[in-house]
C-alpha cells in the first residue's frame, strides 16, 4: 500500500523522449490493484491489460526492473523488448498484453491448470470495462462457467474505452450483473477504497477457491489521466473531471483521520517512496539499451 502514497510528479519530463512510443497510466486505479492483488497468494496467476504498472507494483514486482522495462532498457523485466503494455515476471505469476481481453484465455487456462494439478491456485484476468464487449470475454467466460473454474475477472471500470464512454457502447449498467449468464458470481465495488475492495476480492477468492466457479468483480474507478499521456481528454464532460478523486489522497487521509497513522508518518512514507521511485527512475535512465547483436534472440515465430 505504502507504493502508492508517493508523489505523482516524476523526476523525468515524460515528453523529453526517454520513453518510446506512448504510456497508459494507471494513475486513479491504484485501489483496484492494492486491495486486490493483496488478497492473492503466490501460487495464484494474474494477467492484466494495457494499463498494468499498478497490478504489477501491488504484486511486489521491482520497480527498477519495471521503469527499465518502459524506457526500453536491457535491464528490464523482458531485457526491453515488452515495453510498458507487456510486462512479465515468472518469479510472480504476472503477465500483461495491450490486445484488449487477450488476458482472459491464458488467466483461466492457469487456473485450470493449477486445479489439474492439485496446486490450489486461481488464475485472476485484470481488464477494463470496455472489453468485456470483445467475444473472447465471453467465449472465456462461458467456459469457464461450465468447467466451474477457481477464476476471477477484474474489471477496473473508468467509464471510458479511449474516448468511448460505456454509456455508448454497453448496452448494460453493470457488467457484474452478467454473471448469472456464465453460472459465475456478480460482485461490485463502487467506492474506490482499497478496503472496500480488499473485502469484495476476499469473498471472491473464497467462493473461487472452494470449487463454486468463476467470479466477476466489478470496481468502479477513475482515469485521472487520458486515455494516453498526452490526451487532453476533450471528451470528457467538466462535471465528470470535477467528481474524479485520488483514492491515494483519499485512503491516506482516510488513515490520518482514523488514526492508524499521524500525519508526520503519512509525511514519511511519502518521502520514502519518492525516494524509491527517483531512484528507479536514475537507475533505469542509467542502464543500458539492449545490444543490436542480441535483437533475435528469444523471437517466436
Amino acid at each position: 500500500m505504502e507504493l502508492y502514497y508517493k508523489d505523482k510528479t516524476p523526476v523525468f519530463d515524460i515528453a523529453a523522449g526517454l520513453i518510446p512510443g506512448e504510456i497508459h497510466s494507471s494513475h486513479g486505479q491504484e485501489a483496484c490493484a492494492v486491495g486486490t492483488v493483496f488478497v492473492l497468494g503466490q501460487e495464484d496467476w494474474i494477467t492484466a491489460a494495457h494499463r498494468p504498472h499498478h497490478t504489477a507494483i501491488a504484486r511486489g514486482i521491482c520497480v527498477k526492473k519495471i521503469l527499465c522495462e518502459i524506457m526500453g532498457k536491457a535491464n528490464g523485466l523482458s531485457a526491453g523488448r515488452g515495453g510498458h503494455m507487456h510486462l512479465y515476471s515468472k518469479e510472480h505469476k504476472f503477465c500483461s498484453s495491450g490486445i484488449i481481453a487477450e488476458g482472459m484465455g491464458p488467466a483461466a487456462g492457469m487456473a485450470l491448470a493449477s486445479r489439474m494439478q492439485g496446486k490450489g491456485g486461481i488464475g485472476v484476468c485484470y481488464l477494463g470495462e470496455a472489453a468485456v464487449n470483445q467475444g473472447a470475454w465471453h467465449e472465456v467466460m462461458n467456459m469457464a462457467g461450465v468447467y466451474k473454474l477457481p477464476f476471477i475477472c477484474v474489471i477496473e471500470d473508468n467509464n471510458w474505452g479511449v474516448s468511448v464512454s460505456k454509456a455508448a457502447s454497453t448496452a448494460i449498467a453493470r457488467n457484474s450483473d452478467r454473471a448469472t449468464s456464465y453460472n459465475a458470481l456478480g460482485l461490485y465495488v463502487d467506492s474506490n477504497d482499497p478496503d472496500d475492495i480488499y473485502n469484495k476480492m476476499t469473498e471472491a477468492t473464497e467462493y473461487a477457491r472452494s470449487g463454486k466457479g468463476p467470479v466477476i468483480l466489478e470496481l468502479k474507478t477513475y482515469r485521472l489521466q487520458g486515455h494516453m499521456l498526452g490526451d487532453p481528454q476533450h471528451y470528457v464532460p467538466e462535471e465528470e473531471k470535477l467528481a474524479f478523486r485520488d483514492c491515494t489522497i483519499d485512503y491516506k487521509n482516510k488513515l490520518v483521520n482514523e488514526g492508524v497513522i499521524t500525519e508526520s508518518e503519512a509525511d514519511s512514507i511519502i518521502a520514502d517512496i519518492k525516494n524509491e521511485v527517483d531512484e528507479a527512475v536514475e537507475f533505469a535512465i542509467k542502464s543500458p539499451l539492449p545490444d543490436a547483436q542480441n535483437a533475435l534472440t528469444g523471437n517466436f515465430v
